[in-house]
């Protein structure tokens, strides 16, 4: 079932992301009214109507493109957390993040997106990374490539001797633990920086733009997309004990991306300490 409807219905899925931008994201950008923004966890955690209404939108699209799919939603895992649990079961899942980047659409900075990964028994097989304020569409399936607008992209390497740039979770999202690993990357020959939407910087490593990522949370949602995108454009990852961040178990934090093998490499030693 999941094979030939890779084969023949992601064209339905585009068309399923755009609409739900097009009808609940995009009329609210630099529209939002005070009462249309809320806060989750604290002040730097928010929500608007459009990340619910992208959500549900999205939620009722994809179920009907793939019957018998579930959808992971960010929006939904917070109203109950048990709805994770569906990325350890045996129907394929939708993993959603309809505005990744919310404080950037909040503030009405086009750098957000929306994202959505098709995975199955904890593998990653199509994402959509859509950044529709900027007209930007990316694309994976797994074995064929990563593609913005219909044309394929490659991570390449970076230059030998340069300076290595990676984007890490930004620190009003960081425990004081994190922060202690994060600034092991404090060091002559990284230029690290707080990242802004995570789906956004995944997809600047996949193009060569960033050199490598380094992340402190576990959120599938943030992750899924992304991570796909790099490993379809030649760049690699890994967790600090080595082993690849999956969406269906616990991961050992933080984990790097890189844009090949070795800088993935190099940015989880440092994380490590090593």
């Amino acid at each position: 079932m999941i094979d030939e409807f890779l084969a023949h219905d992601l064209s339905a899925v585009e068309e399923a992301v755009r609409k739900a931008a097009a009808v609940e994201i995009m009329p609210r950008f630099r529209q939002l009214a005070r009462h249309e923004v809320d806060q989750k966890s604290g002040p730097h955690d928010l929500v608007t109507i459009a990340d619910r209404l992208a959500e549900e939108h999205l939620t009722a699209s994809l179920t009907r493109l793939l019957p018998g799919s579930a959808v992971v939603g960010e929006e939904a895992v917070h109203a109950d957390p048990g709805v994770y649990a569906a990325l350890r079961a045996d129907a394929p899942v939708w993993i959603v993040d309809p505005v990744d980047g919310t404080r950037q659409f909040v503030g009405g900075d086009p750098a957000f997106c929306t994202l959505v990964a098709l995975a199955h028994r904890g593998e990653i097989l199509a994402s959509w990374t859509f950044a529709p304020a900027l007209d930007e569409l990316a694309t994976a399936v797994r074995g064929q490539g990563a593609y913005v607008n219909g044309e394929r992209i490659t991570a390449g390497s970076p230059e030998p001797g340069a300076e290595l740039r990676v984007a890490m979770a930004h620190p009003l999202y960081t425990s004081e633990a994190d922060k202690r690993a994060l600034a092991r990357l404090d060091v002559p020959g990284v230029a690290a920086r707080p990242c802004g939407s995570a789906g956004l910087e995944y997809l600047k490593v996949a193009r060569g733009e960033m050199d490598g990522l380094a992340f402190t949370w576990p959120s599938a949602w943030d992750h899924a997309a992304g991570l796909l995108l790099v490993a379809e454009a030649g760049g690699a990852q890994s967790t600090v004990e080595g082993v690849p961040f999956r969406v269906d178990r616990d991961n050992a934090l933080p984990f790097a991306v890189g844009r090949d093998e070795a800088t993935a490499v190099r940015i989880r030693e440092l994380l490590r300490g090593e």
